[in-house]
């Protein structure tokens, strides 16, 4: 009989996520019925939306289970199938959560998904390929529509979202102006990553510094904005953004531990004639074919660049976990389990 580890969770957080809110178990791995396929998970991704599952409050999704395992994208191999779609050694991806092995009725349209490895690395189908890189295209082509000539801003602009939004936005002739944390992330943002500007929101404590940043990175003002923090950064951009701009919030990580996020000067989505929108890129799924496609294809050939921060060992996920919601990953956060 084979043992399964997972990471469940164990309570839920009060303010701040901490490492008690977890707790590493042991399983067996149960007899395969039909239909069904074991798959040994290679790579864990780890992602900010998870904080707030964590919470037993309303949202998009329905709050984690407690004593379950933590939910998540996986990528991995095919050990044992009594799926005929599904053959021994097959590189597959799917929701298999913080544990070593899943096992999954593989009947279930779209719920594991086969993967070529042979021009793409199995790990960036959980990045640059996968569920991140669709959320970048969607928040860009779908709500900002760029077009060429105009200032396309993007905050954590270094992550696994931001650095794949600036990368479509050159593609489609836009200036792209990052927003990141720290000397070292802005110039990876800038010199491997193409955009035009980098701002180290780091060394712009308050609104009219980070104000003053925004207006000399975009002379022309901002025509869209992709928001995967909120909080001084959304005010900022408010503050230069041009008539009828667009912005895609895709994220609001400054207020993941339950902290409100009062915007200064609201009055001026008003006086912009401004398109806010939200979304959440699982309610899109008619259009991820497309959106894989030129993914996949730029991801192939070079033309899309990304950065991974990989830890060993499903121990180590927590952690990670923390340290992602605090900004110390650079570029996709992942655990490699084998």
């Amino acid at each position: 009989m084979s043992f399964n580890r997972q990471i469940v969770l164990a309570s839920r957080p009060q303010g701040e996520a901490s490492l008690d809110n977890f707790r590493l178990v042991e399983q067996a791995l149960p007899e395969l019925a039909e239909g069904q396929v074991l798959v040994r998970n290679h790579f864990l991704s780890l992602d900010p939306y998870m904080r707030g599952r964590m919470n037993d409050s309303k949202s998009y999704a329905a709050p984690q289970a407690l004593d379950a395992v933590m939910l998540g994208g996986t990528a991995g191999e095919v050990l044992a199938s009594r799926n005929p779609a599904f053959q021994v050694g097959d590189s597959v991806v799917g929701m298999g959560g913080w544990q070593e092995h899943f096992v999954v009725d593989a009947s279930q349209r779209g719920v594991l998904n086969k993967v070529d490895t042979r021009h793409i690395p199995l790990s960036a189908y959980l990045g640059a390929v996968g569920m991140p890189g669709v959320t970048a295209w969607y928040g860009l082509t779908q709500i900002i529509r760029p077009k060429a000539g105009e200032t396309v801003v993007v905050s954590a602009a270094s992550g696994a979202v931001g650095s794949v939004v600036g990368q479509l936005a050159k593609a489609r002739g836009a200036r792209a102006i990052g927003l990141a944390g720290g000397a070292e992330k802005c110039r990876y943002v800038v010199e491997e990553l193409g955009f035009d500007a980098c701002i180290d929101y780091k060394q712009h404590p308050d609104l009219t510094s980070l104000s003053q940043a925004l207006k000399a990175a975009c002379p022309d003002g901002i025509d869209g904005h992709f928001e995967n923090v909120g909080g001084l950064i959304l005010d900022a951009v408010l503050l230069r953004a041009n008539a009828f701009s667009r912005v895609a919030m895709c994220g609001m990580i400054s207020g993941y531990n339950g902290e409100p996020i009062p915007l200064q000067y609201p009055q001026l989505i008003l006086t912009n004639r401004m398109k806010v929108e939200g979304f959440i890129v699982s309610e899109h799924m008619e259009l991820w074919p497309e959106a894989l496609k030129e993914l996949g294809g730029l991801v192939a050939s070079g033309g899309l660049k990304f950065r991974e921060s990989v830890a060993q060992g499903l121990d180590a996920a927590p952690e990670a976990f923390l340290g992602l919601l605090k900004g110390r990953n650079f570029g996709k956060q992942l655990v490699k389990l084998v």
